[in-house]
Protein backbone atom coordinates (compact mmCIF):
# COMPACT_ATOMS: atom_id res chain seq x y z
CA UNK A 1 0.00 0.00 0.00
CA UNK A 2 1.21 3.61 -0.50
CA UNK A 3 1.07 6.19 2.28
CA UNK A 4 -1.81 7.90 1.12
CA UNK A 5 -3.73 4.54 1.31
CA UNK A 6 -2.61 3.91 4.43
CA UNK A 7 -3.20 6.62 5.66
CA UNK A 8 -7.34 6.47 4.66
CA UNK A 9 -7.28 3.12 5.95
CA UNK A 10 -6.30 3.80 9.28
CA UNK A 11 -9.01 7.04 9.15
CA UNK A 12 -11.71 4.75 8.16
CA UNK A 13 -10.27 2.05 10.71
CA UNK A 14 -10.26 4.66 13.08
CA UNK A 15 -14.01 6.07 12.34
CA UNK A 16 -15.08 2.68 12.60
CA UNK A 17 -13.39 1.89 15.89
CA UNK A 18 -15.04 4.92 17.67
CA UNK A 19 -18.51 4.80 16.19
CA UNK A 20 -18.17 0.86 17.27
CA UNK A 21 -17.51 2.27 21.14
CA UNK A 22 -20.42 4.97 20.86
CA UNK A 23 -22.42 2.03 19.75
CA UNK A 24 -21.56 0.18 22.86
CA UNK A 25 -21.49 2.84 24.84
CA UNK A 26 -25.18 3.97 24.08
CA UNK A 27 -26.65 -0.03 23.92
CA UNK A 28 -24.91 -0.74 27.06
CA UNK A 29 -23.11 1.84 28.94
CA UNK A 30 -25.52 3.98 30.33
CA UNK A 31 -27.22 1.84 33.63
CA UNK A 32 -29.54 -0.16 32.82
CA UNK A 33 -30.41 1.30 29.34
CA UNK A 34 -30.46 -1.82 27.44
CA UNK A 35 -33.00 -3.43 30.20
CA UNK A 36 -35.37 0.29 30.32
CA UNK A 37 -35.07 0.04 26.30
CA UNK A 38 -36.81 -3.58 26.54
CA UNK A 39 -39.55 -2.39 28.65
CA UNK A 40 -43.04 -1.72 27.75
CA UNK A 41 -42.98 1.22 29.63
CA UNK A 42 -40.11 2.69 27.58
CA UNK A 43 -42.40 1.87 23.84
CA UNK A 44 -45.37 3.44 25.56
CA UNK A 45 -43.03 6.65 26.47
CA UNK A 46 -43.38 7.37 23.20
CA UNK A 47 -47.15 9.51 22.62
CA UNK A 48 -47.69 7.95 19.25
CA UNK A 49 -47.53 4.74 20.99
CA UNK A 50 -49.96 5.75 24.08
CA UNK A 51 -52.85 3.84 22.75
CA UNK A 52 -51.08 0.64 22.12
CA UNK A 53 -49.19 0.33 25.30
CA UNK A 54 -52.69 1.05 27.42
CA UNK A 55 -54.62 -1.42 24.92
CA UNK A 56 -51.14 -3.92 26.03
CA UNK A 57 -51.75 -3.24 29.71
CA UNK A 58 -55.33 -3.44 29.82
CA UNK A 59 -55.66 -6.81 28.17
CA UNK A 60 -55.34 -10.28 29.85
CA UNK A 61 -53.82 -12.44 27.40
CA UNK A 62 -50.32 -10.94 26.31
CA UNK A 63 -50.20 -8.74 29.85
CA UNK A 64 -46.90 -10.61 31.13
CA UNK A 65 -44.91 -10.36 27.97
CA UNK A 66 -43.00 -7.46 26.50
CA UNK A 67 -43.36 -5.41 23.12
CA UNK A 68 -40.01 -7.07 21.97
CA UNK A 69 -41.70 -10.52 22.21
CA UNK A 70 -44.10 -9.69 19.66
CA UNK A 71 -42.25 -7.06 17.14
CA UNK A 72 -38.71 -7.58 17.26
CA UNK A 73 -37.28 -11.15 15.97
CA UNK A 74 -36.53 -13.60 18.22
CA UNK A 75 -35.07 -16.56 16.47
CA UNK A 76 -31.28 -15.39 17.72
CA UNK A 77 -29.83 -12.80 19.72
CA UNK A 78 -27.45 -11.80 16.76
CA UNK A 79 -30.94 -10.82 14.27
CA UNK A 80 -33.08 -9.41 17.64
CA UNK A 81 -29.90 -6.61 18.58
CA UNK A 82 -29.65 -6.01 14.46
CA UNK A 83 -33.29 -5.49 14.28
CA UNK A 84 -33.52 -3.65 17.47
CA UNK A 85 -30.75 -1.13 16.45
CA UNK A 86 -32.18 -0.90 12.85
CA UNK A 87 -36.09 -0.27 14.32
CA UNK A 88 -34.91 1.85 17.03
CA UNK A 89 -32.84 4.17 14.71
CA UNK A 90 -35.64 3.98 12.10
CA UNK A 91 -38.27 5.02 14.84
CA UNK A 92 -36.14 7.83 16.42
CA UNK A 93 -35.75 9.68 13.44
CA UNK A 94 -39.09 8.86 12.05
CA UNK A 95 -40.70 10.12 15.29
CA UNK A 96 -38.64 13.04 15.32
CA UNK A 97 -39.02 13.94 11.74
CA UNK A 98 -43.15 13.51 11.92
CA UNK A 99 -43.43 11.02 9.81
CA UNK A 100 -45.01 8.81 11.78
CA UNK A 101 -49.23 7.97 10.87
CA UNK A 102 -51.54 9.13 13.85
CA UNK A 103 -52.90 6.36 14.70
CA UNK A 104 -49.78 4.12 13.95
CA UNK A 105 -50.12 1.25 11.30
CA UNK A 106 -47.42 -1.93 11.46
CA UNK A 107 -45.20 -2.43 8.07
CA UNK A 108 -45.89 -5.11 6.47
CA UNK A 109 -42.19 -6.30 7.15
CA UNK A 110 -43.34 -5.51 10.72
CA UNK A 111 -46.31 -8.07 10.58
CA UNK A 112 -44.15 -10.71 9.28
CA UNK A 113 -42.20 -10.29 12.24
CA UNK A 114 -45.51 -10.26 14.97
CA UNK A 115 -46.57 -13.46 13.04
CA UNK A 116 -43.43 -15.22 12.95
CA UNK A 117 -43.69 -14.54 16.96
CA UNK A 118 -46.98 -15.55 16.97
CA UNK A 119 -46.48 -18.92 15.65
CA UNK A 120 -43.15 -19.83 17.41
CA UNK A 121 -45.03 -19.08 20.78
CA UNK A 122 -48.08 -21.33 19.91
CA UNK A 123 -46.59 -23.74 17.42
CA UNK A 124 -48.73 -26.75 19.14
CA UNK A 125 -51.83 -24.49 18.00
CA UNK A 126 -51.10 -23.28 14.53
CA UNK A 127 -49.69 -26.83 13.25
CA UNK A 128 -53.53 -27.24 13.29
CA UNK A 129 -55.40 -24.45 11.51
CA UNK A 130 -54.44 -22.66 7.95
CA UNK A 131 -51.27 -20.74 8.48
CA UNK A 132 -51.96 -18.52 5.55
CA UNK A 133 -53.71 -16.02 7.13
CA UNK A 134 -52.65 -13.07 10.12
CA UNK A 135 -53.53 -14.12 13.37
CA UNK A 136 -55.01 -11.14 13.83
CA UNK A 137 -57.52 -11.78 11.19
CA UNK A 138 -59.28 -14.00 13.32
CA UNK A 139 -57.70 -12.94 16.68
CA UNK A 140 -59.16 -9.35 16.24
CA UNK A 141 -59.07 -8.56 20.32
CA UNK A 142 -55.52 -9.59 20.31
CA UNK A 143 -54.99 -6.79 18.00
CA UNK A 144 -53.98 -3.38 20.28
CA UNK A 145 -57.09 -1.98 18.69
CA UNK A 146 -59.24 -4.18 19.82
CA UNK A 147 -57.72 -5.17 22.87
CA UNK A 148 -59.95 -4.00 26.12
CA UNK A 149 -62.57 -3.48 23.52
CA UNK A 150 -65.59 -4.40 21.35
CA UNK A 151 -63.32 -5.52 18.09
CA UNK A 152 -65.54 -4.13 14.95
Amino acid sequence: MTLPMKRVFLYLLGAIVIVAALGAFAAFGPPGLYAKSESPEFCGSCHVLQPEYEAWFHSGAHQNIKCIDCHLPNDNLAHHLWAKTLEGVGDTLAFHTGRVSEPIKISAAGARVVVANCRRCHAEKVARINEERRCWDCHRRMSHKGTGAIAP
